[in-house]
């Protein structure tokens, strides 16, 4: 087996454990992997303020791909130093078609310097919510819209139930995301990382596949040295795109269709358990590959 030039990894679901932490396990396998000469880029739905506590394991590059694509974002930094964003024309085109399509809709905008939200947005972590965030309709946000979120309080989870609760209603959520989808079309690319009813929306061609590839091809790296991992949706272009893919455990069925292999969960360090065979004399594909 050769041993790939780069590990792309999404991280709530798939390198972090349940809690949303980095745990000793993975630290060690991610600079391990500096060691032997591989690079490593996170490639996340977060938005950049939400790195900054990773930004001793990005990598010398100290660069992660975040807002599913959106932003290209120096940890060490704190500095976004390449975006996709929406133009404000298009924002209010798209927030109009789905007031629309369904009253009640509320949206907040991640931007490369925070965020901006309505008052009608329903939030379900507090705690995520930059100090800074600036309210308003989407229309009037601040320019620089890399990640469009909408939701509906018919949808989204009762914070008072818990911030790490886990609700049923994966089918309220694919129908809203169905129907977000159909209203914006081919404008926008609408995803999913798991939040309930979260449709996560970037401009047209932004995904984490088109943002790797773009990493990529500026070092010289082919998709065939590329592994990835991922858990839901949002990693299905990644997936697809890498040489070598693994959907962990439990994760999305779509994630799982689109990858190459299936690693174990998070919960027991899955990704960590792979990259600890890269260059030792583990079996890599001990059980591991479909």
């Amino acid at each position: 087996m050769v041993a790939p030039r780069l590990i792309a990894t999404d991280l709530d679901g798939t390198l972090l454990d349940p809690s949303g932490q980095l745990t000793p396990r993975a630290r060690r396998a991610i600079m391990r992997l500096a060691q032997l000469q591989i690079e490593t880029v996170f490639v996340t739905a977060r938005p950049p303020r939400r790195l900054d506590d990773l930004d001793d394991v990005v990598g010398g590059h100290g660069l992660a791909i975040c807002a599913n694509g959106a932003f290209l974002y120096d940890v060490g930094r704190r500095e976004v130093v390449r975006s996709h964003c929406f133009q404000p024309d298009q924002l209010a085109e798209l927030a109009a078609d789905l007031r629309r399509a369904l009253p009640g809709i509320g949206f907040a905008g991640e931007l490369a310097t925070g965020m901006h939200l309505e008052r009608s947005y329903p939030e379900v972590h507090p705690r995520w919510r930059p100090q800074q965030a600036s309210y308003g309709s989407i229309e009037d946000a601040p320019s620089g819209v890399g990640k469009l979120l909408a939701r509906i309080p018919e949808v989204a989870p009762d914070p008072r139930r818990g911030e790490g609760s886990s609700l049923p209603g994966g089918a309220d959520t694919h129908r809203f995301l169905d129907l977000v989808a159909r209203v914006i079309g081919e404008r926008a690319h609408v995803s999913y990382s798991g939040a309930v009813g979260l449709a996560e929306i970037v401009p047209a061609g932004v995904s984490k596949a088109s943002a790797l590839a773009a990493w990529c091809t500026e070092r010289g790296i082919e998709a065939s040295q590329v592994w990835a991992f991922g858990d839901m949706p949002n990693d299905v272009p990644m997936l697809s795109w890498a040489g070598r893919s693994f959907a962990v455990a439990g994760g999305h069925e779509l994630a799982h269709a689109a990858a190459t292999d299936v690693c174990p969960g998070n919960d027991v360090d899955g990704v960590a358990q792979i990259l600890e065979t890269i260059g030792s004399d583990a079996a890599p594909d001990g059980g591991w590959v479909r």
